[in-house]
């Protein structure tokens, strides 16, 4: 899980978006807690505004201030309203008030995949075996 200090520059966000191969990053000053959460879309949007000086400004500048989490124990049906209701991508994981990881859409969508495909061969099973 990759975070980010709020003082970093936008150019600095980009390059650990490629590095880590990710579309968001949490915002915070010491991995724990969160400050923000900052992504892909956010630096598109104010480089329409802002033009190519955005990339030396702060992250601060750009992030999402008000971020959803969720729990370790929260349920794939929860997640995935979450990030429907909210039109969201990303969801930090907090633990005993502490950021523990970070849910993304594909890993929501992965698991909704992985269980469909459980059911199926259950299914195939069940009506391979019927008299």
């Amino acid at each position: 899980m990759a975070t980010m200090r709020p003082d970093a520059t936008v150019r600095d966000l980009l390059a650990a978006l490629a590095e880590h191969n990710i579309g968001a990053v949490v915002v915070s000053p010491d991995a724990a807690t969160i400050t923000g959460i900052a992504s892909e879309r956010d630096v598109v949007r104010r480089l329409h505004e802002h033009g190519a000086a955005l990339l030396d400004r702060p992250v601060s500048e750009i992030m999402t201030s008000q971020v959803r989490t969720c729990g370790p124990g929260d349920g794939v049906d929860d997640l995935r309203r979450t990030m429907t209701e909210h039109r969201i991508r990303h969801l930090p994981v907090v633990e005993d008030g502490r950021l523990a990881g970070i849910v993304s859409i594909g890993d929501v969508v992965k698991s909704a995949i992985d269980e469909l495909e459980s059911e199926r061969e259950y299914l195939v099973d069940y009506i391979q075996r019927a008299p």
